[in-house]
């Protein structure tokens, strides 16, 4: 009996590994990146942006709609030093060469 109950935890314990994803494996990124140029403009919105992205010239406002983080960059290249910008957050972004990466 006990034999056939340890067999059983054996079993149920393949049973839920199998239907269970990896603990590893990395979420699904999702959302957008908005940035705000004046008011005469339409947004710029990035979906679910990769890499690096040079922000349009006359960009004002940058607003992190993903799901993690992406930095800001003076120069247009994501080379410099950069600004962390949260999930949920935003920052103002001078007009310019700048640029952000996700």
């Amino acid at each position: 009996m006990h034999r056939f109950g340890a067999a059983a935890v054996l079993a149920a314990a393949g049973l839920f590994t199998a239907f269970t994803p990896a603990a590893s494996a990395a979420p699904a990124d999702t959302g957008e990146v908005v940035v705000f140029r004046t008011e005469v403009a339409p947004l710029t919105t990035y979906e679910r942006p990769r890499g690096c992205h040079k922000l349009p010239a006359d960009a004002h406002v940058l607003v992190n709609r993903s799901d993690r983080p992406v930095t800001v960059y003076g120069d247009p290249f994501c080379l410099t030093p950069g600004l962390t910008v949260q999930p949920g957050h935003g920052a103002h972004v001078v007009p310019g060469s700048g640029s952000f990466s996700g």
